[in-house]
């Protein structure tokens, strides 16, 4: 067993900013289902939301904030996150993060995107995620307090109630850990973790996420008996690259904001017949746009136009997108780009509350894992990367106030009873079908009918993993498979629960939106008869 004051689950922006603001205080263990960059923030493109000039105010960054997220932001928390934005963006800037600036001037130069009512948006080109991944994950890797795990996979969470079934409630006590390398399963003690694994965007068929976004931490946290909240608001981004060797790659939403223009393939531009601010609505507005244009036309894609700004602009401007696109023989300066939607953030997950916390004493969310209330039903553009950085402050502030608890030996993983897969066809098979019906189903539009034939899928496959994984040896594939089953799940249970259409959850049988706005809040106390049972008697099942 090895022990650390606190593991962190997730080696994105939100885990890193958790470490380092720990390190000089904790013994800190961050676990990476791969290297350490490979995340979603590791590719997120636009850059980071904060009024910085004189021109802009927290007040207007709040304000666009609950306009997109369609009545169920948390003003709170919203208030929280615009004001703790400026100091944040500092302390990157601190870090060494090497953002853009204007053009023979030491300030920074600032890009509008779709939802906000002025240019408050700081980045690294085109390619913040990886600037701010590049700068934070070299500093995490040398710091003497920071132990780095790459290529391991949380299994599930180790509860006290776990251990002691008679408790009403329980302390999480770390996780139980796959090494991916080896196969084996180590057992990691903390007196406090954090989860910040990520979302679950490989739930869909198309996506902008990386490999690893499978929903790790929501499933750990579900089973653990944490609620979550506001499933269904799952953020279809509007222009992913549409090109059959172009894998879930993002067409930032600066692109929009310094000028481009979508179009039909006849040239026809199409958004003014549905929001006046054109290409600049909020992304739920602009992907159901080009989702009923592609519908009603039989199209494959849509196009993206900025060609009719300068050349140099351009290259300039969007280095990484122009290169990707001229890989695959699209010359953006002359051509439009083929896009289309792609399932690309998750705007519910864990409940926390102010301070990171989730329902179990000591687990903490942190990033696109949890649902602090700040997204409401739609995610105002770059708020995820700021999102991450308040919170983790948040997090690591909190741990810093709590007291130690004394150390506990939990049991190591029991493989006693398991043997190795004779076949893991069944994993690929239903990993293929999940997605499809998922797009298809519980896609951008949704109704009645295909939700309660997703739900009926996905009962059924998870009869079939519960059954691979309670007789064989663990896999990467199995793990994630089986918590992708049960984010969504979820994502099915709240979008069934909500009768009207708000924000990212638009139901043709419930085509009104309703006066009233109350999140979709799940509890996981049919799940109790299962943690009940303590884990030397379930051996892999349920530890």
């Amino acid at each position: 067993m090895q022990q650390f004051d606190v593991l962190i689950i997730g080696s994105g922006l939100a885990g890193l900013t958790v470490a380092l603001k720990l390190a000089e205080h904790k013994k800190v263990c961050l676990i990476s289902k791969r290297s350490i960059d490979d995340s979603s923030s590791n590719w997120a493109q636009g850059g980071i939301a904060a009024a910085l000039t004189d021109e802009d105010s927290i007040e207007a960054h709040i304000q666009d904030t609950l306009i997109a997220g369609g009545g169920l932001c948390d003003q709170e928390v919203t208030r929280i996150v615009a004001t703790h934005a400026k100091q944040s963006v500092q302390w990157l800037i601190q870090q060494g993060v090497p953002f853009t600036k204007e053009e023979n001037s030491e300030d920074y130069h600032l890009t509008r995107e779709g939802g906000h009512s002025h240019r408050r948006i700081i980045h690294a080109a085109d390619a913040t995620g990886h600037a701010v991944q590049l700068t934070l994950g070299q500093q995490v890797c040398q710091h003497p307090n920071i132990t780095v795990l790459e290529n391991h996979l949380a299994v599930d969470l180790i509860t006290s109630r776990k251990l002691n079934p008679s408790q009403d409630n329980g302390d999480c006590l770390g996780a139980y850990v796959l090494d991916t390398a080896t196969g084996k399963v180590i057992t990691i003690h903390a007196q406090h973790t954090v989860l910040a694994s990520g979302g679950a965007g490989k739930v869909y068929l198309y996506t902008t996420n990386p490999d690893v976004s499978t929903g790790d931490g929501i499933a750990m946290a579900w089973r653990a008996g944490c609620r979550v909240a506001n499933m269904e608001f799952v953020q279809f981004h509007p222009t992913c690259l549409y090109h059959p060797k172009a894998k879930s790659f993002l067409i930032s939403e600066v692109v929009r904001g310094e000028g481009g223009i979508l179009r039909l393939p006849n040239g026809q531009r199409f958004m003014q017949k549905y929001d006046a601010r054109l290409e600049l609505a909020p992304r739920d507005v602009v992907a159901r746009a080009i989702d009923f244009e592609m519908k009603k036309s039989g199209l494959d894609c849509v196009f993206l136009d900025i060609s009719h700004k300068p050349a140099d602009f351009i290259m300039s401007h969007f280095p990484t997108i122009y290169s990707r696109c001229m890989e695959l023989g699209i010359d953006i300066t002359r051509e439009a780009i083929p896009v289309v939607p792609a399932a690309h953030y998750n705007c519910g997950g864990i409940m926390t509350d102010h301070m990171a916390r989730t329902d179990l004493p000591r687990l903490y969310a942190v990033g696109e894992t949890a649902c602090t209330g700040l997204h409401g039903a739609n995610r105002l553009a770059s708020n995820s990367l700021l999102e991450c950085l308040v919170f983790a402050d948040l997090c690591a502030s909190d741990i810093l106030q709590q007291g130690d608890r004394p150390a506990v030996v939990l049991p190591q993983w029991d493989e006693s009873r398991v043997t190795d897969a004779d076949e893991e066809i069944i994993i690929t098979h239903n990993w293929n079908e999940l997605r499809r019906f998922m797009w298809n189903y519980v896609g951008i539009v949704r109704t009645n009918k295909r939700l309660t034939r997703a739900m009926h899928r996905i009962r059924l496959l998870q009869d079939e993993v519960n059954e691979f994984y309670s007789n064989f040896r663990i896999s990467n594939d199995l793990i994630e498979l089986r918590n992708l089953l049960q984010v969504a799940e979820l994502i099915v249970k709240s979008a069934m629960e909500r009768h009207e259409s708000r924000g990212l959850h638009y139901s043709k049988d419930y085509p009104d939106m309703q006066e009233v706005a109350i999140p979709t809040v799940l509890e996981p106390s049919n799940y109790f008869s299962i943690l009940d049972t303590p884990i030397a008697e379930t051996a892999q099942v349920d530890s």
